[in-house]
């Protein structure tokens, strides 16, 4: 894998300010924000002064346990091409569930939610990654994800699990150093004996990001400057393994650029840093290393010249590096039955995440209640960016309402039909009582669902919804 360098999550909001950035090698853009027929002129001139552009997936859902969308494995192909990216990313993560599998409505998170560490996971995600590698035409690398929640009755530390991943399907890692501290604060799993059993040559480069922590539990914002504590887990790694490349994300509340600018200096700091103390004893970066095996030196290959050579899995292979669990838990001949005890399990917790159906047996209830408020508010927050308009209608109103209707109106459809579903179910209940404000609301309905107010007859005008049914962010 070729070095990528010191990048930054590309963003609307910070387009211009991430142009003047001194030292950016590169950027990341969440791949579903992107419309392949109108490329931001930002990135466009990113791209003329070799900047390289790296799509990130949010939506893919290659955790669950229905196998990934065709669909959704085409705009991400898309989306590669159309950057010539050398890679794509996305998450170790499930976002949906329900369907046919469970014979029950689906359900969608609007957010990113971890896979229970079992050898059943364990076989549906490999199957489900390579089926993601044939259809990429680039290498495909995982990111680990942060949790507020465990599962209970897990069989495979993280470490162990992203291990056994990487060797069944030599897949990359895009490991994010927020996420190993988030899971230390939340789930008590200490950083250091995830890097010490994950294959750290596997790695494609890293995310660093800002959180913060409220009643014992930590949040990964992306909202909040990077903390010290971060830049240790970042120093950990870099103790093991020489990361291709190092990104900062931002997502929300984003500083000047002069603070930016900082945070990506200390990011710079702590990659150099070339020394480590371990019990009063200093120990160079390289003599803490222990190797786990080698990855045959690759060219650069670009997405055009990856769709000539064979696709993305025949570019992302390489000899694997850690040894199996002595074994444990091979791969069934068929993942039917390990798909079928996946979606059972993944529907009950996101059913009562987002229902308010009873908790799985054996969860932490009040984690899953933090987990619940936590989606909630999510959800407010996106739908209020897809439509600012709905708080700008319905004012200190909007939010209350919003997470009213959330507890009884689970998502299905992504935000942007989540916005609709919302300012309907308003309408129909004769709010907001402002008449001038439920006029507004009455029209910008209108000019988005449906050519008439909404009634129980013409509740959804289908064709003009369609535009606004792009996966959630």
């Amino acid at each position: 894998m070729d070095q990528l360098g010191i990048g930054i999550g590309w963003r609307p909001e910070i387009a211009s300010t991430v142009e003047e950035l001194p030292g950016i090698d590169w950027v990341e853009v969440v791949a579903e924000n992107l419309c392949p027929d109108h490329l931001p002129d930002s990135l466009r001139r990113l791209r003329r002064r070799g900047v390289t552009v790296v799509p990130h997936g949010v939506s893919l859902g290659i955790g669950g346990a229905e196998r990934p969308a065709p669909d959704r494995l085409a705009a991400l192909a898309e989306r590669a091409v159309l950057l010539d990216s050398p890679l794509v990313t996305e998450h170790i993560a499930f976002v949906r569930a329900g369907g046919p599998l469970t014979a029950s409505p689906g359900l969608e998170a609007g957010h990113l939610l971890p896979v229970p560490r079992t050898w059943d996971a364990l076989h549906v995600l490999c199957e489900n990654v390579r089926a993601a590698q044939d259809a990429l035409p680039v290498p495909l690398a995982l990111e680990n994800i942060a949790a507020l929640i465990s599962w209970p009755g897990e069989e495979l530390t993280e470490g162990q699990f992203l291990a056994e991943l990487v060797e069944r399907t030599g897949v990359r890692l895009l490991i994010d150093v927020a996420n190993l501290h988030t899971n230390h604060v939340n789930r008590g799993e200490d950083p250091a004996t995830a890097l010490d059993e994950l294959p750290v040559e596997a790695i494609a480069y890293v995310h660093v990001a800002g959180g913060v922590e409220k009643d014992g539990v930590w949040h990964d914002t992306h909202a909040h400057p990077v903390t010290e504590p971060v830049l240790g887990v970042l120093a950990q790694l870099r103790d093991r393994v020489d990361p291709p490349g190092v990104l900062l994300e931002r997502d929300d509340d984003f500083p000047p650029a002069a603070e930016l600018a900082g945070e990506l200096a200390a990011i710079r700091e702590t990659l150099t840093a070339r020394h480590t103390v371990t019990a009063g004893v200093t120990v160079t970066a390289r003599e803490a290393v222990t190797v786990r095996g080698t990855v045959p030196a690759q060219g650069a290959v670009t997405a055009r010249e990856a769709v000539h050579v064979g696709g993305g899995r025949a570019a992302a292979e390489y000899s694997p590096a850690p040894a199996s669990l002595s074994g444990a838990g091979p791969a069934p001949a068929s993942t039917t039955a390990p798909r079928q005890r996946l979606a059972l399990a993944e529907t009950a917790l996101l059913s009562a995440l987002v229902a308010g159906t009873p908790p799985p047996e054996g969860f932490d209830t009040r984690r899953l209640g933090v987990q619940s408020r936590a989606l909630a508010a999510k959800r407010a927050d996106v739908v209020s960016h897809v439509a600012p308009e709905l708080p700008a209608i319905l004012g200190g109103e909007y939010r209350p309402a919003f997470l009213m209707y959330a507890k009884s109106r689970p998502m299905g459809g992504g935000y942007r039909r989540d916005a609709l579903d919302f300012a309907e179910q308003l309408l129909h209940a004769g709010r907001p009582a402002d008449a001038a404000a439920r006029r507004r609301l009455t029209l910008w309905w209108q000019e988005r669902a449906a050519p008439h107010r909404p009634t129980g007859v013409a509740r959804i005008a289908r064709a003009a919804r369609a535009r606004f049914s792009h996966p959630y962010r």
